[in-house]
Formats: structure tokens, sequence, C-alpha cells
């Protein structure tokens, strides 16, 4: 057994021994000279991205650095970017703003889907009104860029998306850590910290704002919120990445309410006064946002997000002053409580099919909310009567399929459909006249989408749009009025086309319209159910982005509503903006300094549906300034640069003021725009 072992051990000493043999001549022969290498010197990679495809022409893209330069904290500012869309603020600062676009009075968020990486914002049968969507609890700063997608066409998106869907992507950690310090015009104060402690494989980003203001109003609005987010990301295996974040918002508020023009006319009281100091509210809202994405090959993508949100709301408004009441007046609380959860899952697939580059999608998503919502009589926010209480379980489930094909050169499809099916169910807890709110309605309805993109030819594409969508009704006008508008068809169709044919320029021009089957909604203010016939909605819009200089930039757009009309009767919708116009000039130094100046039009626009109140327009100019030195950087920011006298919102309803006649007087009801304001500060970045 030992001779093979033996016979294996001559072997490897006789190469040893011949290794050693050579390495003794090799050393006896003299070394010959080689030529110096040149050094070799490594490059960091170079990270080239492309604009993502767009499958319409009124598809937009906001990058962080778009809005950075503003310094006031408000996440309405980001919105305003979205050519079309005006935000209005109409109590004290902590209520949900107003949108209006393409011919929508959203109110406060009923056609305007709104999500924050995919949390929704928009609340389901709010106390308020359907849709409420309430961004304050968005700290700009965390922002890393905006998604906007106009109309009804895209598989992924449902309920709330009839104008339009925005959806804000955060960031996952900051470059530098940030205290900033602000202050300015009616007390306003904000205090702001950015961190991250870790930037590598683990990513965390903490942010922390507190801010403060009294607004212009005779009876200051004492409106403080506190924010924080917390975010963690890491790529848990070369093919997965996790992320997860949680926030929590506080504020409380005063407000002035919506004062009706004649009462201003006829010296009652200034502009900034107020007829019921007393409205306001308090609110809250906690969220916890996970997402996980998974790509198994080069061609699959699995993406699951799940979110939880803990939200209240206790809200005061004085609407009609003595109008129901003449002796303690029409105030009304309405609250809201609730649990909102869900998730969203998706496979994506890229293939060839019979030469055909192919990808597909397909999605699964469930939410559920839990509102529990109270609306009450009040006097000086002291509740006298409850006159609705109700538990409500309003629960979504919704597959889609998608399509993604380039059936030939310069021809890409984008097409798909999905299905929604909605349960309501009510438990009444007061008897109320808007009838029985107790009850289980189960409805359904499918929705196609098509996206037709041609070229590029000459750096010019063109766009074809399809789409129908919903916005879900509130569950009390479901239980209690007709069934068959639960899920109310939106039809929308768009032509369109973008360019980049002139050098340092883009355009983009879009015609749209979109019939609505039924503007059936539930006015949580009197607590029923208001119905109006179908609406067709048509326009154009129209944009520019200019690099005028390497350091200097002109972007530009305006929309035209050229009719915002119930059909069967022709009357007006009200609010509907028409003419809307928005420019921007921006300078970025390379020594630090960064400016821009800004003009925001909203024109003139019918009040009531018979057209003969007007809502009037506006023209107002900002301007906003920082300079950075080193770590020091400084800001100052001008509103309403001419001290316009504006109304920021406009309503025309029915009132009575103490002496009038007991059936009211029909008037318009604003909120005045903030006049000229300043706000500057300091930040430190470390």
């Amino acid at each position: 057994m030992l001779i093979p072992w033996i016979g294996c051990t001559g072997y490897l000493l006789a190469i040893l021994g011949l290794l050693c043999a050579s390495e003794a001549v090799a050393q006896e022969r003299p070394t010959p000279q080689t030529p110096q290498q040149p050094e070799v010197i490594t490059l960091p990679p170079v990270l080239v991205t492309a604009p993502p495809p767009v499958s319409s022409s009124s598809e937009l893209l906001i990058p962080g650095n778009t809005f950075e330069l503003r310094p006031d904290g408000r996440p309405a500012d980001i919105l305003r970017l979205i050519p079309g869309l005006i935000i209005s603020q109409h109590q004290g600062g902590g209520k949900a703003e107003q949108y209006l676009i393409r011919g929508f009075d959203a109110d406060h968020g009923t056609d305007l889907a709104i999500f924050i990486d995919g949390l929704p914002v928009n609340l389901r049968s709010h106390a308020h009104g359907q849709g409420y969507a309430d961004l304050h609890f968005l700290i700009p700063e965390t922002v890393k860029q905006v998604n906007v997608l106009k109309g009804p066409y895209f598989p992924e998106y449902g309920d709330f998306d009839t104008a339009a869907v925005v959806n804000f992507v955060t960031k996952d950690y900051v470059e530098e850590n940030t205290f900033e310090i602000a202050g300015g015009s009616f007390n306003t104060q904000r205090y702001l910290a950015l961190l991250s402690p870790t930037k590598g494989p683990l990513k965390t980003f903490i942010a922390i704002e507190g801010y403060h203001s009294d607004g212009p109003s005779n009876h200051p609005n004492g409106y403080s919120r506190f924010n924080i987010f917390a975010k963690a990301s890491a790529q848990v295996a070369e093919d997965m990445k996790l992320s997860l974040w949680a926030s929590y918002y506080q504020a409380d508020w005063h407000g002035s309410g919506q004062i009706p023009q004649r009462a201003v006319r006829e010296g009652l009281i200034g502009r900034f006064g107020s007829l019921d100091p007393t409205e306001g509210g308090v609110t809250q809202r906690t969220n916890l946002n996970a997402d996980f994405v998974w790509k198994p090959s080069e061609t699959e993508r699995l993406t699951a997000h799940a979110y939880v949100t803990y939200y209240s709301l206790s809200l005061f408004n004085d609407f009609a002053f003595f109008l129901n009441d003449p002796t303690l007046g029409d105030e009304i609380n309405q609250r809201d409580r609730r649990f909102l959860a869900g998730f969203d899952t998706q496979y994506e697939l890229k293939t060839v099919a019979v030469g055909i580059p192919l990808t597909t999608t397909a999605g699964f998503q469930y939410r559920i909310d839990t509102p529990h919502v109270v609306l009450a009589n009040a006097t000086q926010r002291h509740v006298t009567s409850r006159t609705q209480d109700v538990n409500i379980l309003e629960q979504s489930f919704s597959p889609f399929l998608k399509f993604d094909l380039v059936p030939m050169e310069k021809v890409r499809l984008v097409t798909g459909a999905r299905g929604d099916i909605f349960n309501f169910q009510g438990t009444q807890r007061v008897n109320t006249a808007e009838g029985n709110l107790n009850g289980n309605v189960t409805q359904a309805r499918p929705n196609v989408k098509a996206n037709l993109i041609l070229g590029p030819w000459v750096q010019t594409e063109l766009f074809a749009n399809f789409g129908t969508g919903y916005h879900s009704n509130d569950a009390r006008a479901v239980l209690a009025g007709p069934k068959q508008d639960a899920l109310p068809t939106a039809t929308g169709y768009e032509f369109g086309v973008r360019t980049r044919v002139l050098p340092r320029t883009e355009l983009f021009a879009t015609y749209w319209f979109l019939n609505l089957a039924s503007e059936l909604v539930f006015n949580g203010d009197a607590g029923t159910t208001e119905a109006a016939g179908p609406t067709h909605r048509e326009g154009i819009e129209f944009g520019v982005r200019v690099g005028l200089l390497d350091w200097l930039t002109f972007t530009g757009d305006f929309t035209y509503t050229t009719h915002a009309e119930f059909l069967q009767t022709r009357q007006a919708i009200p609010l509907a903006p028409i003419w809307t116009a928005r420019a921007d000039l921006t300078a970025r130094l390379p020594w630090g300094l960064a400016s821009s100046f800004e003009m925001r039009y909203l024109g003139d626009r019918p009040a009531d549906p018979d057209r003969l109140s007007t809502a009037r327009g506006y023209t107002l100019f900002n301007w906003t300034t920082r300079y950075r030195y080193k770590n020091l950087e400084a800001f100052l920011s001008i509103e309403n640069l001419t001290n316009t006298q504006w109304r920021e919102s406009q309503f025309f309803f029915t009132s009575r003021l103490p002496g009038e006649p007991p059936q009211g007087v029909n008037d318009i009801h604003f909120t005045p725009g903030n006049p000229r304001s300043f706000l500057g500060g300091v930040a430190l970045h470390f």
C-alpha cells in the first residue's frame, strides 16, 4: 500500500529539484531591463442617466433641485409647479388645501390622487370631504422628485385619478446634515433639521420640522405644526432592496373662514376680519410605509409595498353664520378618526414575443379605511348636538394588468386593464335626516387604458391617450343614495406633442377632454348628498423650458379650459379654472448665489352654475434667493411683491348676518390672500 505513495513522492522531489536548478541558472544570468510600465489611473465610475420614457405629453417629472430654492416649507409650493394646478388655503393654514385642475374644483382632493412613495394621502369617506388630502405631514426637503400623470390613462392608479395623480418620492439620505432656522412676517417661524447618521450599505435619514405662523388675520391663526420623518433603506442582497419610513404630524390652528364680501363692503369687518374667530381645528397623522424590491434576473422585477396610517381631525367651521340657527349660530364640528392600511404588489417581466419587446406587469392592490365620522352643531367650539355619527368600514380590491410593447420602430404602445371592487359598510349611531346609513353595499367596475407613443422624429414625439377611471363616492352617499353612482365613470382622451428640436429648449402641448358620468358627492358640511348630472371638460395646455444660459433657466406654462359644464343643462361648473399661467426665471451662479423670480396667474371664472357671479382672478409675483458660502447659507423670500389685494379662495352660497332676511343672502364668500410678506433665515451644513 505504501509503494504508490513512495512513487509519487519521488516524482515530486524530482520536479522540485528541476525548479531549484532552473532558479540557480536564472540568478547567474544578467537580469534583462524591461521598459517601465506607465502608472494605471483608475477613474471613479460616472453614472449617466437619461429621463425615463414618458407615455403622454402632459406627463411630468419634477426633480428636487427645481424646488430646493423655496424656503417656506409648504408642500403646496411644489404642487404649484404642475401646469394648471391651483392651490388655495381657506382656513388658517392647517386645513387641507383646495385643488383646482383641468376644469375641476377638486375640493380637497376628490379628483386628484396624491401619494408619497405610494402611500395614499387621500382619505375616503372623510368627515369634511371625499378624498380629503392634507399634505402638511410632508416635509418638502425630504422629497427627491415628484412624478405627475394627468388623466385616467394608467392601470397602476384607480381611485381619485380622474384629473391627475401625483406621487412624491422621498430621499434615502442627504449628502450634508443641515440645521435651519427661519422667520418672517406674521410671526412666522420655522425650524428644520436634516440628518443622515449613515450613508453606506444602510442609509438612514431623519428630518424634524417645527413651524408657527399667526397669519395676517386680525384674530391670529396661531397655526403650529410639528413633523418628524425617519427612513432607513438597505441593499439587503445584491438583487434586493428594502426601505422603511415612519412619520408623525400634529397641528392646531384658528381660522378666519370664508367671509361674505357684503360684510367687507358694508364695513362690518375688514378684509382680514372674521365673523367667527373660533373656527379652526386640531389634527394628527402617523404613517408607517415599507417597500421591498427584488430583481431575481435581468428580466424580472417584483415589488411589494405595505402601509398603515392612524389619522384624526376635529374641525370647526362656520359657513352660514345665522341662517339655520338665528340664536346660537351655525358653527359645526366635523370629527374624523380612522386607521388606514393596505398593500400593493407588482410583478414585471420583460420578454420578446414574435420579435416584439414586451414588458408585462401584473399587480394587485388592497386598501381598508375604518373612519368614525361625526357631524355636530357647536357654539364657540362647544358641541351642542350631534346630527350624524357613523362607523364606516370601506375596502377595495384592485387587480390590474399592463403591457408595454414596441411593435415596430418608433412606435410604442402602453395598454392595460384594471378592475376595482368596493365594499361599503355603515353602522349609524345617531339618526339623521340623510336617511338610513346602516347597510352593506358592494360595487365593482372595470377600466381600460391605452397610450400610443410615436417617434422620436427630429427629437419630437407624438402622443395619443385614452382611458376610463373613476372617483369613489363617500360611503354615506352610497348607503343612502343611488347605488349606481358609487363609482362614476370618467372617460378621458388626450393628444399631444413633446419636442426638443430647438436648441436648449423643451416644449410640450396637449389637448384633452374628459367626461364624468355623475357629479354625485357627499357634502360633509351639511351631512347631505348633492347629486348633479354628467359633466364635460375640455382644454389645452402648453409648457416650455429654456436653458437661456448655462446658469439661467426659464420655465413657463399656460392652460385654457374651453369647456367645464354640465351636459344636460349647459350650466357652468362653479369655480372651475379657465385660464391659468405660471412663469419662472431662475439663476444659479457658480459662486454660490441662486435666485428665482416667479409669476402666477389665475383668471376670472364663474362662481355659480348660472354664471351670474364671478370668482375674481389674480396675478402674483414672488421672489426668492439663496447664497451659500462654505458651510453657511442665507436665504430670503418675498411673496406678493406688488402687494396685490387678492382672494385665495372664493365660494358662492347662502348665508345670513344679524338683521338680514330669514332666508339669507346669496353672496361670494372669500378668504383674503396674504399681503406682501417676507421670510428669511440661515442654514448650517455639516
